[in-house]
């Protein structure tokens, strides 16, 4: 497997990737680790995460630089994402010994019946992680399963291979046994064979066409499945709303790490007696971010992972003119070596055009007109998709009457493209299934076991 710079397509490294023998012995050792690694004390556990936590801060920089090398991404963004790790597992830390304690939730005495809940590790874990925020998608996952008493095969993204392999080295370094944490690297054909594994969960990050299949898959066999899929997250802007600082939170929302973000904000609805005042606030936004090299302290906007996705956007662009959009910004390829596009608004756009239905994921963004708040509501809810929507008005009233009517897993009152650590992060329709983060996301890699128990 090759390494590829996008910035550059320069070879950064080659590795080995595992062929399906390698995958089914990885298994094995995973499943034979897997009820002594149950058996240590939790707050052993516990205590090998704390030391995890401490590899992250002392190895931050580094790791910062091998994302950069390896996704495209600006510098100062993936320095922001291994220090904004450190929270989520922090929570982890402060909320699992509650979360996975032993529940006592009946007791009748005339009869010496008790009734309680003890929480027992899934067994084998598979978690197929994303390239795009490694750290974040594959804490949320491999964190609270180790810490619940899972062995976990974690395969990244052949585009993160080596952020990978830090991982493994970093939680090998805090105590965790080689064959309870066992990074699994390859392409696709290497998670297909991960995937024909006897595991007990599967937990997959990645596109909607994966994940059914994965579901159709793991479904036969009655095993946990989770999916973090994608989405096509609207914004709302009402009349009423701050434009300023709507529109610097938005361009933001749309544009950081190139778009190339689960919950970016793909579609933005505005109030028609406010539509040009903002859109002319947002392109001032967009206009004035960075394209460069993503080492350089200074860039905002750098080259797409995934070259394939320049062909996704051009596609998006030239449906959109011809259906009668403005191209205020951008919408070339630019010409450099690695995979860039320039940051692209469109503006008057409609829903006959594949850049307010199709997932982008990438530089690039629709801007719609409404008349009012059921307009935009209808246009917010006709998606495939519902991971985020938010809303932007200085009435909370109008905004939570407005949210409660969007299909989201998560939805924001005057802020955006935010993700915390206490609360569940799901979505529905072609979003996903099952929840990470919050104490929900801590119990998912349980099976709660129901104990009857009659004294004498």
């Amino acid at each position: 497997m090759k390494i590829v710079n996008p910035a550059s397509g320069a070879v950064v490294a080659e590795i080995g990737a595992d062929n399906k023998t390698a995958v089914r012995a990885k298994y094995e050792r995973a499943r034979r680790a897997q009820p002594q690694w149950a058996a240590t004390p939790l707050r052993k556990r516990l205590a090998m995460i704390r030391k995890f936590r401490a590899e992250l801060v002392s190895r931050q920089n580094d790791l910062a630089k091998t994302l950069t090398l390896e996704v495209g991404k600006p510098i100062r963004q993936s320095r922001n994402e291994v220090n904004g790790v450190l929270g989520r597992v922090d929570f982890f830390l402060a909320e699992s010994q509650r979360a996975l304690r032993e529940q006592k939730v009946h007791v009748d005495a005339k009869s010496r019946m008790q009734e309680r809940i003890v929480h027992m590790p899934l067994g084998v874990i598979a978690n197929i992680s994303a390239w795009n925020y490694p750290y974040f998608v594959g804490v949320n996952v491999f964190v609270p399963a180790l810490i619940a008493g899972n062995t976990v095969l974690y395969k990244p993204s052949e585009y993160t291979t080596l952020t990978g392999q830090h991982i493994a080295d970093m939680l090998h370094a805090a105590g965790v046994p080689e064959d309870v944490f066992l990074p699994v690297l390859g392409d696709g054909k290497t998670g297909a064979a991960l995937l024909r594994q006897p595991v007990d969960g599967v937990f997959f990050t990645g596109s909607y066409a994966t994940g059914s299949a994965i579901a159709a898959s793991a479904g036969r066999r009655m095993i946990k499945t989770q999916l973090e899929l994608g989405g096509k997250d609207p914004i709302y802007v009402c009349d009423d709303a701050n434009l300023k600082e709507a529109a610097a939170a938005l361009a933001d929302g749309a544009f950081y790490n190139t778009g190339q973000s689960c919950c970016s904000v793909e579609r933005i609805y505005v109030h028609e007696r406010v539509y040009d005042d903002f859109v002319a606030a947002f392109v001032g936004e967009v206009a004035a971010f960075k394209v460069g090299d993503p080492l350089d302290e200074t860039t905002y906007i750098g080259p797409l992972t995934r070259k394939p996705q320049l062909a996704v956007l051009r596609r998006q662009v030239a449906d959109a003119k011809r259906k009668g959009a403005k191209l205020l910004l951008g919408g070339h390829v630019i010409k450099r070596k690695g995979h860039w596009f320039e940051p692209t608004v469109l503006a008057d756009v409609d829903h006959s055009m594949l850049v307010m239905r199709e997932e982008s994921f990438g530089p690039i963004i629709g801007i719609e007109a409404v008349a009012d708040d059921d307009a935009a509501i209808e246009l917010m809810n006709d998606t495939d998709y519902g991971l985020t929507a938010g809303v932007y008005t200085q009435n909370e009233k109008r905004a939570k009457k407005i949210l409660a009517r969007v299909h989201a897993g998560s939805v924001y009152w005057n802020c955006c493209d935010r993700v915390s650590p206490r609360l569940p992060w799901s979505g529905v329709k072609h979003s996903g299934i099952g929840v990470t983060l919050s104490t929900y996301g801590i119990a998912t890699f349980t099976r709660p076991k129901a104990f009857h128990l009659r004294g004498n």
